[in-house]
């Protein structure tokens, strides 16, 4: 048994606790929630600062660890897309060296779940030793080609398949985008995936070549893929946004992760939440940075009491894996979004975004959330630039 005290505990499911105590087992189940007042000082760990549950990292590409520094910042969507595909190849030695350092990394930070992206098997070695809690989101894309939808899924099921070296992810077959799935491999996915209980992510709205093409068929993407040689000639704009195209071709019976939403409206965000109650909203503020220098604008997350979640991406779009380092990139640049509602983007929301509530995302009696202690929080609750987080339960 452990009882660890600090500052402040922020269980983010109720009251923050001054002066509280967290008393776990060896397992680090939670059995008690109490105050100092209760228990002998020489009986207790002491901390500085404000103990919170383990981070969940809803959007990563952990596959692409090995690719840090190699893609520029600031380019664009599309400039980045084409240095991914150009520069990915490693050798698998290089690969799973990175992906094991990535996932320490991410431990390290007190990060305890990870939403993760996968094209191919790579992660899947790291995965099986269990050390967190992983939900893997195999990914799908045919370039809008409604031909190759049939050779695109086939190709994904055999990745699928090989999940069973990931044993203890989750995992479910997901659509890249909406400039990169067509209606028939959205229909394949739908038809594969259960009807309810798994979560499927789509990555939405970072850029606005994306919004040129659904609305009027123009802008940077049909040079992109003219490049590979794929016509865009099949492809009819919406008149709307991107989100709308998701939205109709998308079951609204799954949890649904949109990702980055860098463009995303107030409008577009009450369309989703409308279409379906299970609608999360993952945002990566430093990859946002990297790639396009602009962030969402999260008043509008706010206002429509949005379930907003927090991701890093890969090591190919940012200088590090680290939550904390997202929250307080946030409160840099949106300094009215209040710590306690970041906290809970970086855990509650993001553990129930992935199915993962029952024993992560909040300090309650009965789960396993991981603890995390951070430094420098003012007393008003601002992030300091200076504020770091590391697990210690």
């Amino acid at each position: 048994m452990r009882k660890i005290t600090a500052d402040w505990i922020c269980p983010v499911s109720s009251e923050p606790i001054e002066r509280g105590v967290v008393i776990t087992d060896d397992s680090g189940k939670i059995l008690a929630l109490e105050t100092r007042d209760n228990h002998d000082e020489a009986s207790l760990e002491k901390l500085h600062g404000v103990l919170t549950p383990g981070f969940v990292n809803t959007h990563c590409h952990l596959e692409l660890s090995h690719m840090k520094g190699k893609v520029d910042t600031g380019t664009g969507l599309i400039p980045f897309i084409t240095g991914v595909v150009t520069q990915r190849n490693a050798t698998a030695e290089i690969i799973a060296e990175a992906i094991k350092n990535a996932e320490q990394e991410m431990l390290d930070g007190g990060i305890v779940a990870l939403g993760d992206i996968s094209n191919a098997p790579d992660t899947f070695a790291t995965k099986s030793r269990g050390r967190m809690r992983y939900y893997t989101f195999l990914e799908l894309f045919d370039f809008l080609q409604d031909a190759g939808a049939a050779k695109t899924f086939a190709d994904g099921l055999t990745v699928y398949e090989k999940m069973e070296l990931a044993a203890g992810s989750n995992r479910a077959l997901v659509p890249h985008a909406p400039y990169s799935v067509s209606k028939t491999l959205f229909e394949k996915i739908n038809a594969f995936n259960p009807n309810s209980g798994i979560t499927v992510s789509i990555h939405n709205q970072e850029t606005p070549p994306e919004e040129s093409l659904f609305k009027h068929k123009t802008g940077g993407f049909l040079d992109f893929y003219g490049k590979f040689g794929i016509s865009l000639e099949q492809f009819e704009a919406t008149g709307k946004p991107s989100i709308y195209y998701a939205l109709a071709n998308m079951s609204p019976t799954n949890r649904t992760l949109f990702v980055h939403n860098t463009l995303t409206s107030r409008a577009d965000i009450e369309a989703a939440q409308a279409w379906s109650p299970h609608t999360y909203w993952a945002t990566c503020p430093n990859a946002n940075l990297y790639i396009e220098n602009r962030l969402p604008d999260y008043s509008a997350f706010l206002d429509q009491k949005a379930r907003v979640t927090i991701g890093t991406d890969s090591l190919t779009s940012n200088w590090q894996l680290s939550i904390l380092e997202e929250m307080k990139t946030i409160a840099r640049f949106q300094s009215y979004v209040p710590f306690h509602e970041l906290l809970r983007w970086a855990t509650l929301n993001g553990a129930q975004a992935l199915g993962f509530d029952d024993s992560l995302g909040s300090i309650e009696v009965g789960k396993t959330p991981g603890l995390v202690l951070i430094q420098g929080i003012t007393p008003d609750w601002k992030l300091r630039g200076e504020a770091s987080a590391k697990r210690v339960g």
